[in-house]
C-alpha cells in the first residue's frame, strides 16, 4: 500500500542541526573593570604644561614635558617608550619598555613581555632619587574565557615583608563576568589578607561593575547615549576611613569643532571641567581645566599645550 497521507519517510525527514553557541570572550584584566567609567571623568590639571611628542621610528618615541606650578617647583619629565614587533591587538605590542625620568632624579620604568601565546609578564620599578620605592612583578595568563593574574610587590627576604595579589575573572555568559581579588601582606609584627568579589555586566550601551569586600565597595555605571555623549556614575566606600564618595561625570565630543569636553561633580562639593581643542592641520592640542572645592574653598586651574 502506498503512502496515501503524503508523509515523507522517517529517513527523509530533515534533521535539526545542533545549536551552535558562540564561544565566551576573555574578560580582560581585573584592573580594567572600571576603565570605561574612569575614562569619562576629567583628569586633574594645575599650572601650565607643555608636552612635545616625537616619534623617532616605528619602535621608539620620546616625549618632553615642562610643568610650571604655583604649588611647587618647576619640573621637567623625559618619557621614552620602545615597542617591539609582536602586536596582538591595536593596544598590545610586545616587548614594551617605558621609562619616565624627572628633573629631581626619580625614575619610573615598566617592562612588558610576552612569554607565551597566553602568558604575559610585567616588571615595574620606581625610584626616588637614589632610593628604590617600588619593585613589582606581574604574571598574567589569559585563557579563552578567563584571566588569572599573580602580582608580587616589594619582596624583601631580609626584612621578611611582601605583598601578594591574586586576581581571577571568569566569563559566565557573553555579558556577565564574575571574579575576585585576594590581597595578602606581611611584614614584621603584621600580617593580613583582604578578599574582594567583583562582577561586571555589559549591555549594548551600558556597563555596570561592582567590587565588594571587607575593605569597602566600589560601584560604577557607564552609559553611552550616542556617539557624542557618554556619562558615568561612581560610588566608592571605604570601611577603614569611614568615607563614602559619589561622583557623576560626563564626556561630550564635538567632531565638527574638533573639541571634547569632560565634567565632574561629586558628593564632596567638588566640581571640575576640562576642555580639549585640536588644531588641525597642526599637530597641536590645547586643554584648559578648572576645579573648585566648595567645601574647602579651594580653586585651581590649568592650561596645557601638546605638540605631536
Amino acid at each position: 500500500m502506498g503512502n496515501t497521507l503524503g508523509l515523507a519517510p522517517m529517513g527523509a525527514l530533515p534533521r535539526r542541526s545542533p545549536r551552535r553557541e558562540d564561544p565566551l570572550p576573555n574578560p580582560g584584566s581585573f584592573d580594567e573593570l572600571h576603565r570605561l567609567c574612569k575614562d569619562v571623568f576629567p583628569g586633574q590639571m594645575e599650572g601650565v604644561k607643555l608636552v612635545v611628542n616625537k616619534v623617532l621610528s616605528s619602535h621608539f618615541q620620546v616625549a618632553h614635558t615642562v610643568h610650571l606650578s604655583a604649588l611647587g617647583l618647576p619640573g621637567y619629565h623625559l618619557h621614552a617608550a620602545y615597542a617591539g614587533d609582536w602586536q596582538l591587538s591595536p593596544t598590545e605590542v610586545f616587548p614594551t619598555v617605558v621609562g619616565d625620568w624627572d628633573s629631581s632624579g626619580s625614575l619610573n620604568a615598566q617592562v612588558l613581555l610576552l612569554l607565551a601565546e597566553r602568558l604575559r609578564a610585567k616588571a615595574v620599578f620606581q625610584t626616588q632619587q637614589s632610593k628604590f620605592l617600588t619593585w613589582q612583578f606581574d604574571s598574567e595568563y589569559r585563557g579563552d574565557d578567563y584571566t588569572a593574574t599573580l602580582t608580587l610587590g616589594n619582596p624583601d627576604l631580609i626584612g621578611e615583608s611582601v605583598i601578594v595579589v591574586a586576581h581571577f575573572l571568569q566569563s559566565l555568559t557573553q555579558r556577565l563576568v564574575l571574579g575576585g581579588e585576594l590581597v595578602y601582606h606581611r611584614r614584621p609584627g603584621e600580617e593580613g589578607a583582604i578578599l574582594t568579589l567583583a562582577g561586571k555586566y555589559s549591555a549594548v550601551r551600558w556597563v555596570a561593575t561592582l567590587n565588594v569586600g571587607s575593605g569597602g565597595a566600589h560601584a560604577s555605571y557607564y552609559h553611552r547615549a550616542n556617539e557624542q555623549v557618554q556619562v558615568g556614575v561612581e560610588l566608592e566606600a571605604n570601611t577603614r576611613l569611614q568615607d563614602t564618595t559619589f561622583s557623576f561625570g560626563y564626556h561630550l565630543t564635538l567632531p565638527q569643532a574638533n573639541m571634547a569636553f569632560k565634567g565632574v561633580v561629586d558628593s564632596n562639593w567638588c566640581v571640575g571641567a576640562v576642555l580639549e581643542k585640536k588644531m588641525p592641520p597642526l599637530p597641536v592640542t590645547l586643554a584648559l581645566g578648572a576645579f573648585l572645592n566648595h567645601w574647602r574653598n579651594r580653586f585651581h586651574c590649568g592650561f596645557s599645550v601638546t605638540v605631536g
